[in-house]
């Protein structure tokens, strides 16, 4: 894939799972099972996606949760081999802009603080560390707490 092709994002679905359960185990220490991500393609608050390499393979995919006001970005994760080339940015614009259209006004997300790329991506898209848990993961490593909150006043006035 080169770099000016286009990926496309649409809902995750069952077809899926094989191609995101292989990104999964690759990216993660604990991965979720195949009914976690059928638990989030069923629920009345789940809002998972997947990104589709111009070939059709699946890229990556991001599980995102609105609940009333609030989102929060579950999990999220790219085929190794499509890292660095725009994926996780279009996953997590796709997300922020879902949750606008619901009336979102904060989006949360936790990230492994060794996770140097997924961090500088969420500061330039605008999320702010908030948090921080010492110790979270099994290894000792800390987890970092990041929030996005929508700017609903000047939302409201370019809308006029």
């Amino acid at each position: 894939m080169d770099n000016g092709a286009k990926i496309t994002v649409r809902p995750l679905c069952e077809e899926d799972l094989d191609a995101v359960l292989d990104i999964e185990s690759a990216s993660f220490s604990r991965p979720w099972t195949r009914r976690h991500f059928l638990d989030e393609i069923v629920s009345s608050f789940g809002v998972p996606q997947v990104a589709l390499a111009p070939d059709g393979s699946v890229a990556g995919y991001l599980c995102l949760k609105i609940v009333l006001d609030e989102g929060e970005i579950l999990d999220v994760a790219l085929n190794d081999a499509l890292r660095g080339r725009g994926v996780g940015r279009t996953l997590v614009l796709n997300a922020l802009s879902i949750c606008r259209e619901r009336g979102v006004v904060l989006v949360s997300l936790e990230v492994r603080s060794s996770n140097r790329s997924a961090i500088s991506l969420y500061h330039r898209l605008g999320f702010r560390e908030t948090g921080r848990r010492k110790g979270y993961y099994e290894n000792g490593e800390d987890d970092l707490l990041m929030d996005y909150t929508f700017d609903v006043h000047v939302e409201e006035r370019d809308a006029v």
